[in-house]
């Protein structure tokens, strides 16, 4: 009896033989089984069902079917719309945000940039697209192409985003988000939150300056992003393929005459006559040869900055220790001018304002390598001018000289000269020579006929350089850089680079580092001045709509 609890009950099979009917032992019982004599109880009915411990109770309604798996939109089972604080939104809502078609295509992606991804408007309907659908990778392809033309050519960081943006947004890709460095462009498309996203990248290997090139970039751009003028991605392809193909408006032997003309120019702003200016202009198209033959080798640009620097050094420890009567420190500060690199140190001080650190610091850096070569290269020549007993008097660099007329003629044809090097457009070289003459006027009045500080004369005079140049560039709808880089080549710190290298060479540690500080404060000065100027010219122009209403976003003050 003890082991019928363990077991089961077993129902023998159904036959109709008596032998079958005898009583089974009690091992077939049940130990659940009700004794005989006692009434069986009513079964289930059919309908019933056994309840879980998880049912709910009488008296309690179930929640509403949760949202579907993968919906973004979800709210939490917690959340209550009476009960939500109204931080998140306020009463009378966000104010929606529309960008004025009026204004360029430039401002408006920029305003769109710095904007959060989620309070971007909606673009309306694009009309340059088939009824399947953009093709997304021939999209995003085009557009890393025209970025790499448009960063190698010299193009800020924050430009060459909006253009990517406006590309992408003309051609129905709106969720996009563009990424510019120094060296690498890659873009990301997201159809959809809950799509995957597709990204692609193109790495910028070669460098060069064509602002012609640059400058028909742009256009293709603003004809993408035109509203009244539809290009296709065929149509995209082939102008773009135009553009690369398209030859340098200016040969070799014009650039070459150029860089001689802007020594010379260069060394008549700082005092010489016109024998210096064959000199210094000998000089520089000497070093520009030999700068050619070195990049036919092979070398990196590191050496062809040191080479470059050689000829008009030694030109002017040739002129000292012959006493001819002229000033070699015009001769070798005029060379000088024609290889500080002015453009790449504006692109890396904008970069830095408008956020782009990295790609800042490694143009930065670029910068320091040429100046760095520079000074190699004339400060070889220089020491063994000092040991031949060449007489370089280094009180007489920096010294002021009021010729007005001659000055500003001068200033003229170094903007139009370093106009040609940049390889600009020929509609453009009149307004640069202008807004070239107009900086030197104002760094003249204030740094010499009022005696006020160079570095407060050059700032000022590079913002009304920027200033100008923006303004002109929206009036033409292209890039800032042809009416602003060559124009500021007056201004450029070649007498206190000398004069620090000078130093140098004669032993006098202190004062040539001093020298060379503040060069590098007058190119910082340069280029905050023309960074500021373009700021400023956003002032004079429309506004992209209620977007320009929203602040600048905080940020962290060392805490």
């Amino acid at each position: 009896m003890g082991r019928t609890g363990a077991r089961t009950s077993t129902v023998a099979p159904e036959t109709d033989g008596p032998e079958d009917r005898k009583p089974q032992s009690d091992e077939a019982h049940s130990a659940f089984a009700p004794p005989p004599g006692v009434e069986q109880p009513p079964g289930p009915e059919e309908d019933q069902q056994t309840t879980s411990e998880f049912a709910l109770p009488p008296g309690l309604t179930p929640e509403a079917p949760a949202e579907p798996e993968g919906s973004a939109f979800a709210p939490p089972s917690t959340y209550s719309a009476k009960e939500s604080p109204a931080a998140f939104t306020p009463a009378e809502g966000f104010p929606a945000i529309r960008l004025s078609k009026d204004a360029p295509w430039q401002d408006r992606m920029r305003t769109m940039l710095r904007m959060p991804v989620s309070e971007r408007p909606v673009p309306e309907p694009v009309q340059k697209q088939d009824d399947a659908g953009p093709a997304v990778p021939r999209v995003l392809d085009l557009t890393l192409r025209i970025g790499e033309l448009l960063l190698a050519g010299g193009e800020g960081a924050e430009d060459v985003e909006a253009a990517m943006f406006a590309i992408c947004r003309s051609y129905g890709l709106d969720r996009c988000e563009p990424t510019v460095t120094f060296t690498l462009l890659s873009i990301t498309y997201q159809p959809s939150l809950v799509d995957d996203p597709v990204t692609a990248n193109r790495t910028v290997r070669r460098r060069g300056t064509d602002y012609n090139r640059l400058s028909a970039v742009y256009t293709l751009v603003a004809d993408i992003n035109a509203e009244d003028y539809e290009v296709s991605l065929e149509e995209a392809y082939r102008r773009l393929a135009e553009i690369r193909r398209n030859r340098h408006p200016y040969p070799g032997w014009v650039l070459t005459v150029a860089a001689g003309g802007l020594a010379g120019a260069a060394s008549m702003l700082l005092g010489g006559d016109m024998a210096v200016f064959l000199i210094a202009a000998a000089g520089a198209m000497l070093g520009d040869r030999l700068a050619w033959l070195c990049a036919g080798r092979g070398l990196p640009e590191f050496y062809q900055f040191a080479v470059a620097a050689v000829p008009p050094a030694a030109l002017g420890v040739v002129v000292s220790l012959l006493h001819a009567g002229l000033q070699p420190n015009a001769v070798i500060t005029g060379g000088l001018f024609a290889l500080i690199p002015g453009r790449a140190l504006v692109a890396a001080v904008q970069d830095g304002l408008t956020g782009f650190y990295i790609t800042a610091s490694a143009r930065l850096l670029e910068v320091g390598y040429f100046f760095v070569a520079i000074v190699v290269g004339v400060l070889s020549v220089l020491y063994g001018g000092v040991q031949l007993g060449a007489k370089l008097n280094p009180e007489g660099v920096l010294d002021s000289v009021e010729r007005p007329v001659i000055q500003i003629l001068a200033a003229v044809l170094l903007s139009v000269t370093f106009a040609v090097l940049l390889q600009q457009e020929r509609s453009t070289v009149l307004f640069v020579a202008l807004n070239g003459a107009a900086a030197w006027v104002i760094y003249a009045a204030i740094a010499v006929t009022a005696g006020g500080s160079t570095v407060m004369a050059t700032a000022v005079a590079a913002g009304l350089v920027g200033l100008f140049g923006q303004l002109m560039a929206r009036y033409e709808h292209t890039s800032s850089l042809p009416y602003v880089t060559a124009a500021i080549g007056p201004l450029l710190p070649g007498s206190a680079t000398y004069l620090g290298v000078l130093n140098i060479a004669q032993n006098n540690m202190d004062a040539g580092f001093t020298s060379l500080a503040r060069a590098a404060a007058l190119a910082l000065a340069i280029a905050i001045g023309v960074n500021l100027g373009g700021e400023m010219a956003r002032l004079f122009i429309r506004a992209p709509g209620s977007a320009a209403l929203r602040r600048a976003a905080k940020r962290t003050r060392g805490f």
